[in-house]
């Protein structure tokens, strides 16, 4: 029963009947049910009971937080001991009650992220879809919530971000003079020069393309903009928001000048967030994101981007039946989403295989030549061609993973990585049952997310909050022992001597990708004019190609469309690098417990474990049975300072991964300004000699090594960041857990009250957890012995 994990060793209680009151201030009990619409009621149980665990933590610290503070409140000043109590009451107190899951639908154009999300949010046409078109232009993230009304916030570029893509539209579209007739129509049927006049055009209407930038700077906007940058619409249903939402998020076709003013404002948009209210299929807490493929030639919309897929704790890869087999951009996608999981926050991929039900059943007949069971319609074909789809594309991305990922890597470990989904079907149900187009399936991901991850919110909440009572109801004990001061400066001493052997692990850990970093750089060295070359080589030689490579070098070599695969030269020509150092890499931050010290977090557990044992060894050998609340909550709040060590380093993770390609982006910076500035005559081949002549020369002053000791230093900074944390907050910890003769305290408010009430719902821990595992024991049994749905009987 792994939800009760967490419990191992605390003794079983009984819940008190009064333990889960509701705190006076709190959301009306209806409101509160609200949440938990999309949930089965098994799991809604669960949800309740851990909300309440944490409500009623959050009202005993607040209340332990009001004592402490006015018993100092006429004092000149707090003692350092108060200080380190009602910071960290104050930080829990405040603490989010649990940050939002994003998960990102990564897609190509026509993929059917939309047509998803419209059917797990049960809502049809309610975000902008047609076939193979590019539809959503932008970031759109929909979520549930509280509120009563249909909610959207369309959120703007400021002014000063528009001007800097207005300066770089009209360097692409300054047209040479001296052009040949051939030059000019391949200037004129350049990607990135129609993106260019496309936007112009939308935005400041027909000719605009024609002026420069001073002369666009005074031109007069065809849309209304909004000082605050921000659009807020509301309203009462989902069609009347569906219909004012799509001018601002539905790719307008190129030529097409006429429309609201609200289309016009279309190229500023960033970032759209849309809220649901009180949804009985999406939980609160939960974000689904539809990501556009291929980023924005603008910095801002473009970082955001990055950003986006980089905060999704789970991305799934959306691909079309009919182009999951392969193509350039699936691979773009799969990789750029493995990326994620090496330089962000994601743990888990999945790919979701979508318009399942397209299916030409005579020719399918023809080129099914295994196996014996016969075919007898359309849907018994649709559910064979599935499960193959599933059993290939899962066996190709377990592969994939593994090369890229350490072998422990909970998305390694799931059941499915592949779902195959019909979301037109989801609506009609002619061939296939709800069940079977798997819509439900991916709901029930979604709820078991959330629902794990606050089982481990709470559980670390008030785990922590009872060893921060702890200490408070101790401050006020007089019963000192003699040998306090002697057994604190021997822990001290110590802790100094664990904090030298953390910095050696630390050091042996990241010491393991120095070798694969030195291979990556020779292999980058030799390859890298190779891999240059065919960034730089079209199909139809230097036509359509000319303003596109000048985009490229105007954004310091990153060049993404709407129309065209990401071209991303500074990662190209590092990618043999972290080809060499990405299983390594990932290895770095994996929790699993590795004997060969090649991981970081084991090292920083075996100095929780180390410190916690010398703590219990003092406590019995010396006298600390009088002081059990002492040693418990210094074992607790190790736990705690150490546990808030994961965040920082998955944080600092993503700058560390990206720190090659941004070495090599800011030395080649030089060369990209150089060639952004060419024009005339066989501009394109003269500026892909500046960039080869570029690359030569800072390939030949080290720019490879540069980026390989940039990595190092960043580690570096990596290691000095945890040692100085741990320091500091142990330091200040071991100073608060002295005896009162330091004169860090003062006598205080009396907290025995709270500090019982915070006991009972320590306890009560343990039977919540096992009670949800008793409540999902019979619902799966139930949904065992239930009869299946009889699929449709149409052909």
């Amino acid at each position: 029963m792994p939800e009760t994990e967490d419990f191992v060793g605390q003794e079983s209680n009984p819940v008190d009947d009064d333990l889960f009151k509701e705190p006076m201030k709190k959301r009306r009990r209806s409101d509160r049910d609200q949440r938990f619409r999309a949930f089965p009621s098994v799991e809604q149980s669960a949800l309740k009971e851990y909300e309440k665990l944490e409500s009623r933590t959050r009202r005993v610290l607040s209340n332990t937080y009001q004592k402490l503070i006015q018993s100092v409140f006429l004092d000149d000043s707090i003692p350092g001991g108060v200080k380190y109590l009602t910071n960290r009451l104050l930080a829990l107190i405040e603490k989010p009650s649990l940050d939002p899951i994003y998960i990102g639908l990564f897609g190509s154009t026509g993929a059917g992220k939309s047509s998803l999300i419209n059917a797990i949010i049960q809502q049809a046409m309610f975000l902008p879809v047609s076939g193979e078109s590019i539809c959503t232009s932008c970031i759109v993230q929909v979520r549930s919530g509280c509120c009563e009304q249909y909610e959207a916030k369309i959120h703007l570029l400021s002014d000063q971000e528009w001007k800097e893509e207005l300066k770089n539209l009209a360097k692409l579209l300054q047209r040479p003079e001296e052009l040949g007739r051939e030059e000019e129509d391949a200037w004129d049927r350049d990607d990135a020069v129609e993106e260019a006049i496309w936007k112009l055009q939308m935005f400041y209407g027909n000719g605009a393309e024609r002026k420069n930038y001073e002369e666009l700077l005074r031109a007069k906007p065809k849309g209304k903009i909004p000082t605050s940058r921000v659009i807020t619409l509301k309203a009462e249903e989902a069609g009347e928001l569906s219909l004012k939402l799509d001018p601002y998020i539905r790719t307008q076709r190129r030529g097409w000048d006429e429309g609201s003013a609200e289309t016009h404002i279309w190229p500023l948009i960033k970032l759209v967030e849309v809220t649901l209210p009180k949804s009985e299929l999406i939980p609160e807490g939960v974000v689904l994101v539809d990501i556009p493929g291929t980023g924005d030639f603008n910095s801002k919309r473009d970082e955001m981007w990055r950003k986006t897929i980089d905060k999704c704790s789970v991305i799934w890869v959306i691909s079309d039946i009919e182009r999951v087999s392969g193509g350039r951009a699936h691979e773009d996608l799969l990789n750029e989403s493995i990326k994620a999981c090496q330089r962000g926050f994601c743990r888990d991929v999945a790919l979701v295989v979508t318009k399942t039900d397209k299916l030409h059943l005579p020719e399918y007949l023809r080129e099914r030549k295994v196996g014996n069971q016969a075919i007898q319609n359309q849907r018994e074909a649709v559910l064979d061609r599935n499960e193959m789809i599933k059993l290939q594309r899962n066996k190709i991305l377990k592969e994939k993973l593994k090369r890229k990922l350490p072998a422990d890597s909970r998305v390694l470990e799931a059941s499915e990585l592949v779902y195959t989904v019909s979301a037109q079907e989801y609506w009609l149900q002619a061939l296939l049952t709800e069940e079977e187009t798997e819509i439900p399936k991916l709901r029930e991901y979604i709820r078991r997310s959330l629902l794990d991850k606050k089982r481990r919110m709470v559980t670390k909440y008030v785990t922590e909050a009872f060893g921060l009572l702890l200490l408070t109801d101790s401050v006020n004990c007089t019963e000192n022992l003699p040998n306090e001061y002697l057994h604190m400066s021997g822990l001290r001493r110590f802790v100094e001597e664990k904090i030298q052997l953390l910095e050696k692990g630390i050091d042996q850990c990241f010491a393991h990708i120095s070798r694969p970093l030195q291979e990556g750089v020779r292999n980058a060295r030799s390859s890298y004019r190779r891999i240059l070359g065919a960034c730089l080589v079209r199909s139809k030689g230097n036509q359509g190609f000319h303003q596109t490579l000048k985009a490229v070098c105007l954004k310091n070599g990153i060049y993404a469309s709407r129309t065209l695969a990401r071209i991303d030269l500074n990662e190209a020509i590092t990618q043999p690098i972290y080809e060499q150092i990405d299983p390594v890499f990932g290895g770095l931050f994996r929790s699993g417990k590795p004997t060969d010290g090649s991981a970081l977090m084991p090292h920083i557990d075996a100095f929780k474990q180390s410190l916690q044992e010398k703590m219990t060894e003092i406590g019995i050998r010396n006298g600390w049975k009088y002081d059990s609340y002492k040693k418990s909550f210094l074992i607790q709040e190790i736990s705690a300072i150490l546990g808030g060590l994961e965040g920082h380093i998955l944080r600092k993770k993503r700058r560390i991964y990206e720190s090659l390609t941004t070495s090599v982006q800011n030395d080649l910076k030089p060369c990209y300004e150089e060639a952004a500035q060419i024009m005339g005559k066989k501009a394109c081949e003269r500026m892909k000699d500046v960039l080869r002549r570029g690359v030569d020369q800072q390939v030949a002053e080290g720019m490879f090594e540069r980026a390989q000791e940039r990595m190092q230093h960043q580690f570096q900074q990596l290691k000095n960041g945890i040692t100085e944390k741990v320091k500091g907050s142990i330091t200040t910890m071991l100073t608060l857990a002295s005896s009162q003769g330091d004169g860090l305290y003062k006598e205080l408010a009396d907290v025995k009250s709270e500090y019982k009430e915070m006991e009972k719902l320590h306890r009560s821990l343990r039977e919540v957890a096992e009670n949800a595992v008793l409540r999902r024991g019979m619902q799966d049994f139930l949904l065992r012995m239930s009869p299946s749905k009889a699929g449709p009987t149409k052909t």
